[in-house]
């Protein structure tokens, strides 16, 4: 039997410290992994449903695959389910993930982390160490037009990790966004909460569509359903 608590890696970054630990939940007989920053928890592999939901909506929202597949960037790494549904689809030519803190890549690299196979047996992916909005915000982007860009950083677009990025959320961060979007191409953005209409009307100043998915899904600790929300726009 699996440890009932294990702190597999504990690194301090400039927006804190951050832990990835392992324990055993006896009353669901399951080991699960989790991300926090100082106290704060930011993924559970026990909850992964909106992540992959993120992925699996973010592409079925665009259209006929070019030739040599879709490009896609994912901004979080995390444990890596959002990236591992992107590399499920196989019209997926491209996939660059771009993560801030180096810890969570090494996480990845050592394999601390359940997905199996690893994101590094596909070759389609590469990880990037990175500011996703600094790159967002910048002129070159993230080196050629995307026809997905896939976000999972922030709890909400009102509850950030970091307050370097607010300004993304707002009309003119999306506008710098959306110009690394081919025509068509669209943006996913993961949130722990319900729908917020108001950012949905930001969304709409700036893209051809905006809409917002509910993911429901089973909370077996507190046993009840649990909604978070996956916001869609398109170019």
């Amino acid at each position: 039997m699996s440890k009932l608590f294990e702190e597999l890696d504990y690194q301090v970054t400039d927006i804190g410290a951050i832990s990835l630990r392992r324990r055993r939940i006896l009353s669901l007989d399951t080991d699960v992994w989790e991300i926090l920053l100082g106290e704060e928890h930011l993924m559970s592999s026990l909850f992964t449903a909106s992540e992959v939901a993120l992925a699996r909506r973010g592409l079925a929202a665009l259209g006929e695959a070019p030739e040599g597949g879709f490009d896609v960037v994912v901004g979080g790494l995390g444990l890596g389910y959002t990236a591992a549904a992107v590399l499920e689809d196989k019209r997926v030519g491209r996939l660059q993930v771009v993560e801030l803190l180096a810890p969570v890549i090494e996480w990845h690299e050592k394999q601390l982390v359940p997905l199996d196979p690893p994101l590094s047996a596909d070759t389609r992916c590469t990880v990037r160490e990175g500011d996703f909005f600094a790159l967002a915000a910048s002129e070159a982007g993230f080196g050629a037009p995307q026809d997905a860009i896939l976000i999972d950083i922030d709890h909400t677009p009102d509850w950030l990790l970091d307050q370097r990025s607010g300004s993304f959320y707002s009309d003119a961060g999306l506008r710098k966004l959306a110009r690394h979007l081919k025509p068509g191409g669209v943006m996913g953005l993961w949130s722990d909460a319900g729908a917020d209409e108001a950012f949905i009307a930001r969304m709409a100043s700036v893209f051809r569509e905006a809409w917002s998915e509910p993911v429901t899904f089973h909370n077996p600790l507190q046993d009840k359903p649990f909604t978070q929300t996956v916001y869609l726009a398109r170019t």
